[in-house]
């Protein structure tokens, strides 16, 4: 790469504001800390870690090309909220799609590490 296209690659990549990347989320100490949960409550099938993961994948998939589209105050808001005790992408994608109303059936069948779960049955 010719170093003044490198040089600009740079200098536009540091123009983007944080708020305009999706946050990186440490799932997976999320999704083993659900799967240990799961299983001290006793529930008859907890969700397995690999399940988990996918579903916070999937979550995180599906904030790619809608991550923008909000405004940075409810992004900051929905962040906050996804974080804090346990990250999760499927509350932060939640969170957002709540934001206007909009709750896709896709994103309402993910659990992943999402602390909003199911009462058992």
């Amino acid at each position: 790469m010719h170093p003044a296209v490198m040089t600009l690659a740079v200098a536009t990549s540091l123009l983007t504001p944080i708020s305009d990347a999706i946050p990186k989320l440490n799932v997976e100490a999320t999704c083993r800390a659900s799967v240990e949960a799961d299983k001290a409550m006793g529930l008859a099938l907890p969700q397995s870690f690999d399940k988990c993961m996918s579903d916070e994948n999937s979550a995180r998939e599906q904030l790619g090309p809608i991550w923008t589209s909000y405004s940075a105050t409810a992004r900051t808001q929905c962040e906050g909220e996804a974080t804090i005790a346990d990250a999760s992408y499927v509350d932060l994608l939640t969170c957002l799609q709540m934001s206007n109303g909009q709750v896709t059936t896709s994103a309402a069948a993910l659990k992943g590490a999402s602390k909003k779960k199911k009462a058992p049955n």
